[in-house]
């Protein structure tokens, strides 16, 4: 009851409260300014896309593993890197100041033995002792496993057993290759060949890390299973585990082979050219090493063009450098967009223009991807996440892209320079229309996705092999089809697509963010696709969401959401205040009407208060997520633009003639 009252108090304070419009318009112009000053000549816009310590750590695995120089002295760097992010529990954590995780801690403390720090140097000695404290190194994950076996450190019994041969089985199989998701296809495919030849890395400065485990390797005879595990699919596939093992090693050698050289063609197939095999690190890293135990030479031009996708994604600073999981321009470049159209005013309509016109033509026309597989008869139509990605487009790109696109069009600056964006956007919508799973809903890259026993194979325990329909992504294409036009009435797709989000509310009446963190996300994007449907703001559902949203500001005028809301039973958790999970919630309440609500002008408060001399906002926690549990992401232009974007907002639904938003987001 106490801190109730102390959260009142907090939030009536004279510093939280008002604001006034001329304030929040020279924050919308300062960082406007800002913004458009980061665009590159050709208008599109980049973010670094930061990750934990896995990354960083695994690239520098990945060269000793082949025996390779680091560039530079990048080794130095991500070193710097490496010692900085440790934290206090002596660890590495997935999230800003987040709890020890140990296969991210295994990982990072091999990279920097392997780099050549001293096992008795502090940072080394209270990382051990933290690995060690939890029961050692043989608590880490399937794929840190994976890594550890490849380098010997543990006998391949290890780790779960995933024949090349899957490679043969038919479609109607219970595992095939197109039930599961885009970025789990493409790090497993090759990760087959090297399972089915289980080389042994070069490690040329013969480092070992024998010292991170309780029992010797060779004497463990249990080896950790999926935190999720589920009866009956748990003991069922670690049956089916256990006849393999024994089996693995007596297939025949012809069929082995012939599976080897079907996963080297699928791999060459989407190599992607210098943005890499699914434009993902684990995928890259994973289709060199492929190619190397299938006797390639460094030199071959497969291997120095997937090595060359590698080292791209490479971020390197003055003192410091890390890896990014994969880059953002396609996503930044649309967000960004739609800040500045919301921002308005010549200049920034003009790189909103710019931005627009670098994107259209990447629209992917003319390469059937792999989500084809459930969807045959549609024509290609969408964008990729990244620079190149034409084998896996997605469908949240997409539909951002085409609402950006299509205010473009409409929005008054830009009308005497109509762009000519028709032709993009009907085949965008087409694409999207016809990737709708059988539920309503919308996934990222495939549709109907969902075989969700798959996601208790042993190989899993991180339980993101699939990719099925999720509110936020619906809630996109439910704006993008409403933007443009079309109505429940008129529109089938609309209809099921709007009954699938109301359908997945959460009791207290949120919605889970799967791509972003978490509630707030998943609530921001479906009340903003709610109200472009022309669902009525007075409805119960909508005033649940409202309710939640206010409930949940935090004392200081802004919302925080912490990585545990992605527990195994997810609930709500609240974190400090963040400039992207604030503009997220103004952004939600505002498409909601609740623009003259307090608790939006307290969130407007918080953003322009924290608003910082060079424009932006200070954001170090990280909002987003690769996958839940395992794997979350620090966008560095979240606090750039999506800020910008609310407080614009809140300044033209102030002046506008209308209180409602007349956007898909």
């Amino acid at each position: 009851m106490r801190e109730a009252v102390s959260k009142v108090e907090a939030l009536q304070r004279s510093k939280t409260q008002g604001i006034s419009l001329e304030d929040v318009e020279r924050g919308v112009a300062q960082a406007t300014r800002a913004l458009t000053a980061l665009a590159h000549d050709d208008g599109h816009i980049c973010f670094e896309l930061e990750a934990d310590a896995t990354i960083p750590s695994e690239y520098i695995l990945f060269h000793h593993f082949r025996g390779t120089q680091v560039p530079g002295d990048l080794e130095a760097k991500i070193g710097n890197y490496l010692r900085r992010t440790q934290g206090r529990h002596g660890g590495w954590a997935l999230v800003h100041e987040g709890p020890f995780d140990m296969s991210c801690t295994v990982k990072a403390y091999f990279a920097l033995k392997m780099i050549g720090d001293d096992i008795e140097a502090p940072h080394m000695r209270r990382a051990r002792e933290g690995i060690l404290s939890r029961g050692g190194a043989a608590n880490a994950n399937v794929f840190t496993r994976f890594m550890l076996a490849l380098y010997g450190e543990v006998p391949w019994r290890a780790v779960p057993v995933m024949p090349v041969e899957v490679m043969f089985l038919p479609k109607w199989f219970p595992f095939h290759l197109d039930k599961i998701s885009y970025w789990a296809r493409t790090t497993v495919v090759p990760l087959f060949v090297l399972q089915a030849t289980k080389p042994r890395a070069r490690n040329p400065r013969g480092i070992s890390v024998q010292e991170l485990f309780v029992t010797p390797p060779e004497s463990v005879r249990s080896w950790p299973g999926s935190p999720h595990a589920t009866w009956p699919w748990t003991p069922i596939f670690g049956f089916i585990d256990r006849v393999l093992q024994r089996v693995e090693n007596h297939l025949p050698r012809k069929s082995r082979q012939r599976a080897m050289e079907m996963a080297r063609a699928w791999v060459s197939e989407r190599l992607n050219g210098e943005d890499g095999l699914g434009a993902i690190f684990p995928a890259m890293v994973n289709s060199v090493l492929m190619y190397e135990v299938m006797g390639y030479r460094p030199d071959h031009p497969q291997v120095r063009v997937a090595c060359d996708a590698i080292e791209k994604l490479v971020v390197e600073k003055a003192d410091e450098a890390y890896v990014q999981p994969c880059v953002s321009p396609v996503w930044d470049t649309a967000l960004a967009s739609h800040a500045l159209l919301e921002a308005g005013g010549p200049e920034a309509e003009a790189q909103a223009r710019a931005g627009l016109d670098w994107l259209k033509p990447r629209q992917v026309l003319d390469i059937v991807g792999d989500w084809a597989a459930r969807k045959p008869k549609v024509r290609p139509g969408g964008w990729a996440f990244q620079y190149a990605n034409a084998h896996y487009p997605d469908l949240d790109d997409t539909a951002v892209v085409v609402m950006a696109m299509d205010r473009a069009m409409h929005q008054h600056g830009l009308v005497a320079g109509m762009p000519d964006y028709k032709a993009a956007i009907a085949r965008a919508r087409e694409w999207v229309e016809g990737l709708q799973s059988e539920d309503g809903g919308w996934a990222a890259f495939d549709a109907d996705n969902n075989h969700m026993y798959l996601n208790h194979i042993p190989f899993s325990d991180h339980g993101a092999l699939l990719d099925p329909p999720t509110a936020d992504v619906t809630a996109r294409v439910v704006g993008m089809l409403s933007q443009l036009g079309e109505t429940r009435e008129t529109s089938r797709a609309l209809d099921r697509g709007v009954n699938y989000l109301l359908n997945d509310q959460e009791e207290d009446g949120s919605w889970y963010g799967r791509w972003g963190m978490n509630f707030i996300y998943g609530t921001w994007s479906v009340l903003c696709a709610l109200n472009a449907a022309g669902v009525d703001p007075a409805d119960p559902r909508i005033q649940r969401a409202v309710n939640w949203l206010i409930r949940i500001q935090n004392p200081d005028g802004g919302w925080g959401e912490d990585a545990s809301s992605y527990k195994i039973d997810p609930a709500f958790e609240p974190g400090s205040s963040t400039a992207s999970q604030t503009a997220w919630a103004l952004l939600a309440l505002m498409a909601a009407g609740a623009v003259d609500d307090p608790a939006v002008t307290r969130g407007i408060n918080f953003l322009t208060r924290t608003q910082g001399a060079d424009g932006f906002w200070k954001e170090e926690r990280y909002t987003a997520t690769g996958f839940p549990r395992v794997f979350y992401l620090r966008y560095h232009g979240y606090p750039k633009f999506f800020p910008l974007w609310a407080m614009a907002r809140f300044r033209n639904l102030k002046r506008g003639n209308s209180r409602r938003v007349q956007f898909g987001m």
